[in-house]
């Protein structure tokens, strides 16, 4: 059995996710005070005054353990309106900002396009991943489903951070 086949089994968790649920795909089982301490903030409210009820699918099964972004992406293919998932990785459980790769689900296949017209987007493709802050994944979800910012301006504002690290409001 290939990781992705065992990764989607270990996804039943995510069979009737809302729409506007965060998926946050658990990858590394080192530090469980530092798992449970993304999922507490995950469950607190966005917004200035914390006007913004979150709602997040946790998927927390050994299947994931060591999964790879690609082997997450693969497993995820073919969920519906998704078009981003986080991952609780290693970094995630030793950094103290906690922050989550955050990959993009949309992909263009290059091969195919006419680098007559497309050279620009071949030599420069779209940013496939960047670490947001538990805070910021609420923000970062929602507005990406619903096509008000894109993958490649949330990506830019996490590399013009010094810690190259999306953070909430």
């Amino acid at each position: 059995m290939t990781m992705p086949e065992r990764l989607e089994r270990g996804l039943p968790e995510t069979v009737g996710r809302d729409t506007f649920d965060a998926l946050v795909i658990r990858t590394d089982f080192s530090d469980d005070e530092s798992w449970n301490a993304v999922v507490e903030e995950r469950r607190r409210p966005s917004g200035p005054a914390g006007e913004f009820p979150t709602s997040t699918q946790v998927v927390d099964a050994t299947a994931g353990s060591g999964a790879t972004a690609d082997e997450v992406l693969a497993a995820v293919d073919e969920e519906d309106y998704l078009s981003v998932v986080l991952l609780a990785d290693r970094q995630t459980m030793e950094s103290p900002t906690r922050a989550l790769p955050a990959l993009t689900t949309a992909w263009e296949d290059e091969g195919d396009l006419d680098p007559v017209y497309y050279q620009e987007l071949i030599d420069s493709p779209e940013p496939r991943e960047f670490r947001a802050a538990p805070a910021a994944v609420h923000s970062v979800h929602v507005c990406l489903t619903l096509g008000i910012t894109g993958f490649a301006d949330f990506a830019a504002a996490a590399s013009a951070e010094p810690d190259r690290v999306l953070r909430g409001d």
